[in-house]
């Protein structure tokens, strides 16, 4: 990989949606993460047992996971789980980047494509949780117009989404004769 200096990379991979298929590229790419790494994606320490059950959960439990994949390998991840309890459509977002691809510009590329998975989902605001110290999520999370807070130890966020345009959503179109979906742009 690369130092973590602030350099820009070239990244040879693909940003994609996971697909049930790939949960154990998924929980492969969490249980790599450093500790650090770790303890920024979940607000603190979590066993190996507690990151592979949490995996698995997202893929069983409906998250929209879109991640950087290279050689077959996820490297970063950004996960988009509802939060039904809301009375206005709302997500909630984490992000994870291994550590010799941080601060290379990953974490904002995976950002603007899980917002736009959730415009066309038809979530009105996204909300970020992340500890105090994770100093590049807030950052982030503020480049995306979202207003931060600091409350019981935790530092909380809120993304409001514009309406996609219509004409800007992806239409599928699918076959009736066992074809795979054409994807067509309006």
């Amino acid at each position: 990989m690369t130092s973590a200096s602030s350099a820009p990379l070239t990244f040879p991979g693909v940003i994609r949606q996971l697909r049930p298929s790939d949960r154990c590229r998924f929980k492969e790419h969490l249980l790599r993460l450093d500790g650090e790494s770790r303890h920024d994606r979940f607000n603190g320490g979590t066993s190996e047992g507690f990151v592979a059950a949490y995996a698995d959960r997202c893929f069983g439990e409906g998250a929209t996971v879109v991640a950087y994949v290279e050689d077959d390998h996820v490297l970063g991840a950004a996960e988009l789980h509802e939060r039904p309890e809301f009375e206005i459509p709302t997500g909630e977002i984490a992000f994870s980047v291994e550590r010799d691809l941080q601060h290379h510009g990953l974490g904002r590329r995976l950002f603007r494509r899980i917002i736009g998975h959730a415009q066309a989902l038809g979530y009105i605001q996204l909300k970020v949780t992340t500890h105090p110290g994770n100093v590049a999520m807030r950052r982030l999370a503020r480049s995306f117009g979202a207003h931060l807070r600091f409350m019981d130890g935790e530092t909380t966020g809120t993304v409001v989404l514009s309406p996609v345009e219509e004409s800007a959503l992806p239409i599928i179109l699918t076959s009736q004769s066992g074809e795979q979906p054409v994807r067509e742009f309006a």
